[in-house]
């Protein structure tokens, strides 16, 4: 059974983050924990919280139950098991350490929102859960179209490197329906001027297609020009209306998790939709980080 932590704020984009999680099919079983942190007040520890201090938190815990209840009827008559956990603290900080402790599979949160520089910003807790969380994580934008019963257009972004190939696995691991329509983009640069670097890259997209069609029988390999392979899935995802773009990422060291892959991290902030972040397949090199300040 697959363990998925829901990260919520109560927001309505944290709300179209839980009816976007609904809509995506599983075959089995999803152990679905609703995450709510409420930020602890700066105050020195060694005094105790003032009235008005402790009424908010305690309208912080009731404001979290109120959306735990609206999750609930969200996910009403799915194959899912649900609990509901609040915590205090830096938000980013115990989300990761909470997927960390129960071992899951995915964090999904809602991000800051669809313009374009609203998009760049990200937020600086979906931008941290991303970059630091040693699962997968699936930040979600409001769909740009249709409702939320038509079937998703999800483009794949796929190179030969282990973290894409990682990505088509975890990705094939779920069933998502005969009509989502599946892109297998492989970005190749516009300045080669070589047919056989581009057949070599047809071939290797049209072989994450064939790895595909058991769950996914909508997917077609597509090849993809632009000098910036971040650049051409985002373009991709624009021009094509598509719900969902996945990226494959590595575990990374703290100077690594500085240094963002630049593919990542330029989807991330500039993606029209929702991004999943896929790592369960990569093995795990370093604990889990704190974030000060």
């Amino acid at each position: 059974m697959k363990k998925v932590i829901l990260a919520t704020d109560g927001s309505e984009l944290a709300e179209d983050a839980a009816k976007f999680l609904a809509h995506l099919p599983h075959s089995e079983q999803v152990e679905l924990i609703v995450l709510t942190v409420i930020p602890s007040p700066h105050v020195n520890p060694a005094y105790p919280l003032s009235d008005w201090e402790f009424k908010v938190v305690e309208g912080e815990k009731a404001l979290a139950n109120e959306t735990f209840h609206k999750v609930e009827k969200i996910f009403e008559g799915a194959n899912v098991q649900l609990g509901h956990v609040v915590r205090e603290g830096d938000p980013g900080d115990c989300i990761v350490h909470f997927a960390t402790e129960q071992r899951a599979d995915l964090i999904v949160m809602g991000a800051r929102g669809k313009s374009a520089i609203r998009r760049m910003l990200l937020g600086s807790t979906s931008d941290f859960v991303a970059t630091h969380a040693h699962c997968s994580v699936l930040v979600v934008r409001p769909r740009s179209g249709g409702d939320s019963g038509s079937p998703l257009r999800i483009v794949i972004g796929f190179q030969q490197t282990g973290p894409s190939q990682a990505a088509v696995e975890e990705f094939a691991e779920t069933h998502w329906g005969q009509q989502s329509e599946v892109d297998v983009v492989c970005v190749v640069s516009s300045m080669l001027d070589s047919d056989d670097l581009r057949g070599e890259a047809q071939a290797s997209a049209q072989t994450a297609v064939d790895r595909l069609r058991n769950s996914s029988p909508r997917s077609t390999a597509r090849i993809v020009e632009s000098d910036h392979v971040g650049e051409g899935l985002v373009v991709f995802a624009e021009d094509h209306q598509c719900d969902l773009v996945v990226v494959g990422e590595t575990h990374r060291s703290f100077l690594g998790r500085l240094l963002i892959g630049s593919v990542t991290s330029f989807v991330l902030r500039h993606s029209p939709c929702s991004v999943w972040v896929t790592r369960n397949r990569i093995p795990e090199k370093s604990p889990a980080p704190t974030r000060h300040g």
